[in-house]
């Protein structure tokens, strides 16, 4: 994935502020907004925040993104894929160069999700803590938390450089002509 060359002579990397800055900041607001959540707000009791378009409704899920359920072995489950995953985004991390700015964003986002809703599996046995309920009187998307927005928008981050890159490939493949004749 391209990204900015590094910088020399700096004692902190722009890879390793803005991976720690955003993993930090994404696990805390996640964990503050859910235990709101759970002190404010009764379960599966809706609250207008704008219209009926934008709704707080306190729920828990036991299973993974749109309520994906292993039955009794989702909470093990989901908890150990959790771990391997922060374990191999860590890794991914530690991998890219110390001046990249865009990879290290999308880990962190990624990471902070999973890492917030995993807290959640081991906290207690209810589920992740959902509480973001946006949708329309005939059509409702699933209820999320800020864990999910963090997932969500670094995969999307992920996926755009993923496929700039494959773009960038394709031009040059497309553009180049071999300057001599086949091999023989």
């Amino acid at each position: 994935m391209p990204d900015a060359a590094p910088l020399a002579g700096t004692a902190s990397a722009p890879r390793d502020r803005i991976f720690w800055s955003l993993l930090f900041l994404v696990a805390v607001m996640d964990f503050v907004t859910k235990r709101w959540a759970e002190r404010a707000l009764g379960l599966h009791a809706p609250e207008e925040v704008v219209g009926r378009w934008v709704r707080w409704t306190l729920t828990y899920n036991t299973g993974a993104a749109m309520n994906l359920s292993l039955g009794g072995a989702s909470r093990i489950v989901f908890s150990v894929v959790a771990l391997g995953m922060i374990a191999y985004l860590f890794r991914l991390y530690r991998q890219s160069p110390r001046g990249a700015r865009a990879t290290p964003a999308a880990i962190a986002l990624i990471m902070a999700g999973a890492l917030g809703n995993l807290f959640d599996r081991l906290r207690h046995t209810r589920g992740v803590v959902d509480f973001i309920d946006i949708g329309t009187d005939q059509w409702r998307f699933w209820t999320f938390n800020v864990a999910d927005m963090g997932v969500t928008c670094g995969a999307i981050l992920l996926a755009l450089m993923l496929w700039r890159e494959g773009a960038g490939t394709a031009r040059i493949t497309e553009h180049s002509s071999p300057a001599q004749g086949p091999e023989t």
